[in-house]
């Protein structure tokens, strides 16, 4: 847990989300990389799979260009691996249940340490069925992160009594995609997380501009952000490693 420990200290962390294998393995290194030294705290690294349901449309057709490409999660196992090698910047998986189900849940969760990997982000995954999968996370040191959505309400505090790592603030109704506005009370769901326990809270879902970046650094402790990156890469393809790490730096900048 050390090294998410640290993601938090003494600023607003910025947590960037890409596919693995959009548009290569060889790309996404590169992409950890130059988003690290663009002043990103904790990458979210997306394992493909066929039926994304909280992804919108731009995660989704990168989910399926990395399909198309024969990424496989053995092959995203070897490239953290390789990863780890020449940078300590904190992981975290964000998958499907299927696919560390399908996987066989102990064997998943054992190669993800082994590999490098800090946290387990699992969507799709309602508190009441977490504890097949948490079990697991915690008996190899691997946190599994909490999510919240505005509609948890009275869920909230249970939700963030058994949280680890840092809570997933979801900011938007539905599925993941860049939002003109974000209208749900981010505000009023960190300050119920913070009563119950004095954890880290990063916001995530729609956003994509400095501004709305900023607003929410306001109210959270971290800003997630996916849609807006992995845009970036689908247009781009193989020369995306540049655009992406001027976007990171601006919202290092904004955050900062």
């Amino acid at each position: 847990m050390n090294r998410i420990e640290n993601v938090f200290k003494g600023k607003k962390a910025f947590i960037p989300f890409i596919t693995c294998g959009d548009p290569s393995l060889e790309v996404t290194k590169k992409l950890v990389l130059a988003m690290e030294e663009a002043g990103a705290d904790l990458i979210e690294l997306g394992i493909p799979f066929s039926d994304p349901t909280a992804e919108g449309p731009v995660i989704q057709a990168a989910n399926i260009r990395a399909l198309s490409g024969g990424v496989t999660t053995d092959k995203v196992f070897d490239m953290v691996e390789e990863l780890r090698s020449q940078t300590q910047i904190p992981l975290a998986f964000m998958t499907y249940a299927n696919v560390v189900f399908s996987y066989g849940i102990e064997k998943f969760v054992k190669k993800a340490v082994e590999a490098g990997m800090d946290a387990l982000i699992l969507p799709d995954i309602p508190y009441e069925e977490k504890e097949e999968f948490a079990s697991v996370c915690r008996e190899y040191g691997l946190a599994f992160i909490s999510l919240i959505a505005p509609t948890s309400h009275e869920r909230i505090s249970m939700i963030a009594e058994q949280a680890e790592g840092f809570v997933y603030c979801v900011s938007s109704m539905g599925v993941t995609g860049e939002r003109s506005e974000i209208t749900s009370d981010v505000q009023g769901m960190v300050r119920l997380v913070k009563q119950v326990k004095e954890i880290p809270c990063a916001v995530g879902f729609g956003i994509s501009t400095l501004e709305q970046a900023k607003e929410m650094s306001k109210y959270a402790d971290g800003v997630i952000v996916g849609s807006a990156i992995v845009k970036l890469c689908g247009k781009y393809q193989e020369a995306c490693v540049e655009p992406v790490r001027e976007y990171v730096k601006s919202m290092r900048k904004a955050l900062d």
